[in-house]
């Protein structure tokens, strides 16, 4: 049996909606090329993998049969070629001249100067009638046609999937409108590393800041076997969250000390511990009412947009994303959808 729920509202000021995982918007460009990203915000530290992301080529696909050869090749959603390794940019269009020359298509890969900049592979996808682009190798998907003037509820249904899985969600959802679905359209896929999904204005999230604090603050938080003992020390208090204690409201200096002081605290004493630096950025905003909530989101206002993040319940994967059309072919409802979850499609 399906129950439905609403997790909370969002509203989309561009008229162009980006499904994305809300734990990688650290890697969101803007307007900037992804070439100015650090790839240490990748998790990569070694130096020769840093020069392959940065130096890494955007291709466009061009030609009278641009489209129809993009489809063949099936490397990427669309017409682009994105974050094509330095190394591998050469064997990448040999490739592609050998899949033309074989199947008789005119096109030919052109180099983008300077990358094409995440919110313009957005505004890209969503003009081209919504689909799917890759933001350094992690699946996005982009749509237009939003209605502008008005909050859109995001509602989730969640189903008992039996022994061993239990109730979790199997869809959750974006309404434009009551009206009947006509035709239902695969968008593509997102990608998700972080256990949560976030749906957002394209333009607002060139404003996100994602680790850096928008007052200046931080908090510092802290559980495990030890909290209590920590939290005796350090005069920390519990922090609303089931097991976690901390300080709140701290500058970043003081919350980096106080941070350090637990960690160096914690490793000499060989106690189980964990130590989390949450400094006050939109990331922070919207994942500490994740936490508060019964449903596991939470939204967050950049300027004019509302932006809403939720945990999928099925941790990490590719989960397909859907446009539900009317018989104008106006947009009714953006899905994702999670029913494949327990066959193998998630991790956790």
């Amino acid at each position: 049996m399906e129950e439905v729920f609403r997790l909370g509202e969002i509203n989309c000021p561009s008229g162009v909606l980006v499904v994305v995982d809300g734990g990688h918007l650290g890697l969101w460009s803007g307007e900037r090329s992804p070439a100015g990203i650090d790839p240490a915000v990748l998790g990569i530290d070694d130096p020769a993998t840093a020069a392959e992301v940065r130096d890494s080529v955007d291709f466009a696909v061009v030609g009278p049969d641009a489209s129809a050869t993009a489809r063949g090749f099936d490397r990427q959603p669309g017409d682009m070629l994105y974050d094509v390794p330095a190394s591998r940019a050469a064997e990448l269009e040999a490739l592609f001249a050998e899949h033309c020359r074989t199947a008789g298509l005119d096109a030919r890969l052109e180099v983008v100067p300077g990358r094409e900049p995440h919110a313009h592979r957005a505004r890209r996808t969503a003009a081209g009638g919504g689909g799917g682009f890759l933001m350094f190798g992690l699946p996005v998907v982009a749509v237009g046609g939003v209605p502008r003037d008005r909050r859109l509820p995001v509602q989730a249904s969640r189903v008992d999937f039996g022994d061993g899985i239990g109730p979790r969600w199997s869809e959750m959802s974006v309404r434009m409108s009551d009206a009947r679905p006509a035709s239902t359209v695969r968008l593509g896929d997102v990608g998700v590393d972080w256990a949560r999904v976030l749906f957002g204005d394209a333009e607002a999230l060139n404003d996100w800041r994602h680790d850096e604090p928008v007052d200046g603050l931080a908090d510092v938080a802290f559980w495990g076997a030890a909290a209590e003992e920590a939290a005796a020390v350090f005069g920390a208090p519990e922090l609303g969250e089931d097991g976690v204690r901390g300080r709140t409201g701290l500058t970043v200096p003081e919350a980096i000390g106080k941070a350090r002081a637990v960690q160096s605290w914690k490793e000499e004493k060989g106690l189980r511990l964990r130590v989390d630096f949450r400094p006050h950025s939109h990331h922070w905003q919207v994942m500490r009412r994740v936490r508060a909530s019964d449903v596991e989101s939470g939204t967050v206002d950049i300027g004019d947009a509302r932006l809403l993040c939720a945990m999928t319940g099925w941790g990490d994967g590719w989960f397909p994303v859907s446009a539900d059309l009317d018989a104008t072919g106006a947009l009714v409802a953006v899905r994702v959808s999670f029913s494949g979850a327990g066959e193998g499609s998630a991790s956790g």
